[in-house]
């Protein structure tokens, strides 16, 4: 696997974004187990995307700005649905038992669709999977989908970090109500401005 690749690839999943911050959230409010959950949801809506990009689909997306533009409002209207969640008195950062609160399939579907509502996700990897395919090699699909397989490993592992990491503090988080007052404000905001900066995205 192309030293570069792995390199690049790392510093994209560990940059944070709407799946880390979902997942965060999760590991804060439900615990260990719906974090590997929330990250499993959020690596497969990335999935689509990527599959978008290898098959051209999203050249559709850059072309056209219409279509663009539906998925942009999608999600960013979905990120400000986020925000309001965090912030409702039972909503997405409400500390509840391990394994209660949500059902996982929610949490899991959640996931998915922060990131499939993302236009930004298609283009970002049609334009980064050709990188990593050497000039006249043999089978171009299939090395961009082995790359796509490894880019989703590291975005499980990295995400599952983050969310068991949080989950370690939910006990101190729920034992001081000022401190999860403070914690949902910053995860609303931080939701709202990446609706903001998605909303603004051109394509």
């Amino acid at each position: 696997m192309d030293p570069a690749f792995l390199l690049t690839s790392m510093i994209v999943v560990l940059a944070p974004g709407t799946g880390v911050l979902y997942t965060l959230a999760i590991g804060l409010s439900q615990g260990a187990r719906a974090s590997v959950i929330a990250a499993a949801g959020c690596t497969l809506g990335i999935l689509p995307a990527m599959l978008a990009a290898i098959f051209g689909l999203a050249a559709l997306l850059k072309t056209s700005a219409m279509a663009f533009d539906v998925f942009k409002i999608l999600g960013a209207l979905y990120l400000l649905w986020m925000a309001w969640s965090v912030l409702r008195e039972k909503g997405a950062l409400e500390i509840a038992p391990e394994g209660g609160a949500q059902p996982m399939p929610r949490v899991a579907l959640a996931g998915f669709a922060l990131n499939i509502l993302n236009p930004k996700l298609a283009i970002f990897f049609l334009a980064f999977l050709p990188q990593f395919v050497p000039a006249g090699t043999a089978a171009p699909v299939a090395r961009m989908l082995g790359h796509s397989v490894v880019f989703m490993a590291m975005t499980l592992v990295v995400f599952v970090g983050y969310g068991v990491l949080a989950a370690q503090v939910r006990h101190y988080v729920a034992s001081r109500p000022a401190v999860m007052a403070w914690l949902k404000r910053g995860f609303a905001g931080a939701f709202v401005l990446l609706a903001a900066r998605l909303a603004l995205t051109r394509a």
